[in-house]
């Protein structure tokens, strides 16, 4: 019996469990299920006979190895800095290794060790990271193949509420880790535009976002995601003058960010132990001084009119409540977390919505074209999320092909931009409803 080790069973775990599990009885396999959350794992494993859970601490070396020695295959939704240890494990007991998330400094330096021991660390394999380069890559070789020139490449992606569950004047609510939230866009981001290589401080990121018009939605507002540089290489576009891989939102939820990160409430270096209100709190980082209501101060501060939806927006956050702080947060980024995780809790029956779209130009015999390719999923509850299968059925997918034998595994630390990987699992996945219908112009 072959064992498959999956490392996490958070939110984004649902889909790859349970597409696992499904396969499990045909190819006798046995699913261990491993997370600090005994009963995280229950609810995701159903009492399968086919599984096996894990109760560790992941950072752990002695429980950690015990596991991936006994298992043929890893697939990780640790948090990204966790990902190295199960790394290295598995290059020392040999077993391929699969990820969702982006290529570490860490994990890119084993390059070298994980092609010479002939195995495949798949990183960036669920959704953005991970459909976006498969479905941006087959895109981008096809168009090649008829010897056209891309000149521009732009790709957006979001996880946003679904319109008939949008329910707040923030237009979100959490469908995935809550704390990336809080980090979003934090290092800034890169990219090329027109031919120039542009960079974005953290503090304009969400200032003035421009907008995309996407088939039965509307418009969306975007902002650069992280560096898209990186991948200029990866992708062999060496003609392209604009390359932007950008993350999508309601155009509110930018503006509220905006005025979020304005107001300093995603520090996660001051100390916040003084204040007991969250009234205090926004006080103390806007430098109150008591001669107008703090509403209209905060709107002097943000240079807006009190009547600005914004100021609602930040009400509705309860940021202007005498409500007292419950626990002892060190941070403003820690509080504002607890506050979300409150204010955007999906309710069970919410629907989310993931939206991908890339935009592609080139040049082919003299004529300019524009291709548009775009995917709407909508989830179906809160567990049955579409961003739990989005993020978790790729890296099933590959999981099973590669164990089943049924495609070679590349060896490296790699991210899924090549045929051979892309080409089956995006066929798998269009049967499990997630494809992309295509507009030239």
């Amino acid at each position: 019996m072959q064992t498959i080790l999956v490392a996490g069973a958070g939110k984004s775990s649902t889909y790859l469990i349970h597409y696992l599990l499904s396969h499990a009885p045909r190819n006798k396999w046995k699913i261990v299920v491993a997370d600090g959350n005994a009963d995280a794992i229950r609810e995701k494993i159903q009492g399968s006979s086919f599984a096996e859970s894990a109760v560790i601490d992941i950072t752990s070396q002695s429980d950690r190895q015990r596991l991936v020695k006994e298992a043929d295959m890893v697939v990780s939704l640790m948090p990204p800095h966790l990902h190295i240890h199960l790394a290295k494990d598995c290059l020392e007991h040999k077993k391929n290794l699969i990820t969702s998330s982006y290529v570490s400094p860490e994990m890119r330096e084993m390059n070298g060790a994980v092609k010479a021991a002939g195995l495949m660390f798949m990183c960036e394999m669920g959704l953005d990271p991970g459909i976006d380069h498969m479905t941006a890559n087959q895109i981008i070789h096809s168009t090649q193949r008829v010897t056209a020139t891309i000149t521009s490449f732009k790709s957006y992606c979001g996880g946003l509420i679904a319109p008939e569950s949008d329910d707040n004047p923030w237009h979100y609510n959490f469908s995935w880790n809550p704390k990336n939230i809080i980090t979003a866009g934090i290092g800034g981001a890169k990219y090329l535009g027109n031919g120039k290589e542009i960079e974005v401080p953290y503090e304009n990121i969400f200032d003035g976002n421009k907008k995309i018009k996407v088939d039965g939605l509307g418009s969306l507002a975007y902002y650069p995601n992280r560096d898209s540089l990186r991948y200029l290489d990866l992708y062999e576009v060496p003609e392209v003058r604009t390359f932007l891989r950008a993350t999508l939102r309601h155009p509110d939820f930018c503006k509220g960010w905006n005025a979020i990160i304005r107001l300093g409430l995603t520090d996660d270096q001051d100390k916040i132990e003084t204040v007991k209100t969250f009234e205090q709190w926004l006080a103390q980082k806007t430098g109150y001084d008591n001669e107008v209501p703090l509403r209209e101060h905060v709107a002097r501060y943000l240079k807006i009119a009190p009547t600005d939806k914004l100021i609602h927006m930040l009400e509705w956050l309860g940021l202007f409540g005498t409500a007292p702080i419950v626990g002892q947060p060190q941070s403003s980024a820690e509080l504002l977390l607890e506050i979300l995780l409150r204010k955007w809790e999906m309710s069970p029956s919410d629907k989310d919505m993931v939206v991908m779209q890339h935009e592609v130009e080139y040049i082919h015999r003299g004529r300019k074209i524009m291709l548009t390719s775009s995917m709407v999923l909508k989830g179906e509850n809160r567990e049955y999320s579409a961003m739990a299968k989005t993020v978790g059925l790729p890296m099933g997918v590959l999981g099973r092909m590669v164990i089943s034998k049924k495609l070679t595994p590349p060896h490296g630390v790699l991210i899924p931009n090549m045929p051979s990987v892309y080409k089956p699992v995006l066929a798998e996945l269009h049967h499990h409803g997630i494809h992309f219908i295509e507009k030239v112009q």
